[in-house]
């Protein structure tokens, strides 16, 4: 499904990948879940941003980033981020403060399910008795020939591109009730003058 955010999408998998861009998009389910849940990025402030969901996967990639598994190590022996740290995180994102707990515990993967019921992986691992998560890297690894890429640090810029992009929408919609609430005041003090 192509929407005007899906250029956004395009530009930064160039920028990361070259040649392999279209590829990789093609092969990522990842990066296309990314690209339905950011349908509304042009939309306007209104339009449901769907940040539960997006900040769910940007809090755990985040996480395995600064363990440094993007670029070497054995993931699978990393004991998993802990539940607080990760919903802490995801409150001090922008438009997060309010977000709950449900994305992380399963939604975005029975979500994740139904864009991609063939799919033999869902984004987020956890382990409910210590309440510790993982990304689940097969969804970061495309392999296109005989080279494995990495998408975890393209996934939190096409997230951050999305974040700015809806704050700019919301700025614009402020922006646009200042300058009729002035219009407003202008009508009502030349009214008031003609009385």
């Amino acid at each position: 499904m192509k929407h005007l955010f899906t250029e956004n999408i395009a530009q930064i998998l160039t920028r990361d990948f070259g040649d392999n861009a279209t590829q990789i998009f093609e092969k990522s389910f990842l990066i296309q879940y990314l690209n339905e849940k950011t349908r509304s990025a042009n939309r306007g402030s209104k339009a449901r941003g769907s940040f539960a969901n997006l900040y769910a996967i940007y809090v755990v990639i985040e996480d395995y980033i600064a363990k440094k598994y993007d670029a070497k190590g054995d993931y699978s022996e990393y004991e998993g981020a802990l539940f607080t740290h990760l919903l802490r995180r995801q409150r001090e994102l922008p438009f997060g403060s309010k977000l709950q707990n449900h994305a992380l515990n399963n939604r975005i993967n029975s979500e994740f399910q139904k864009f991609f019921p063939n799919s033999e992986y869902i984004p987020i691992l956890r382990n409910l008795e210590t309440n510790r998560y993982w990304i689940n890297e097969n969804l970061l690894k495309i392999a296109i020939g005989k080279k494995t890429f990495n998408i975890a640090k393209t996934v939190i810029a096409i997230i951050d591109d999305y974040v700015h992009t809806k704050q700019d929408a919301f700025q614009r919609f402020v922006k646009s009730c200042e300058e009729l609430q002035e219009i407003g005041n202008t009508l009502l003090h030349a009214k008031l003058k003609n009385l």
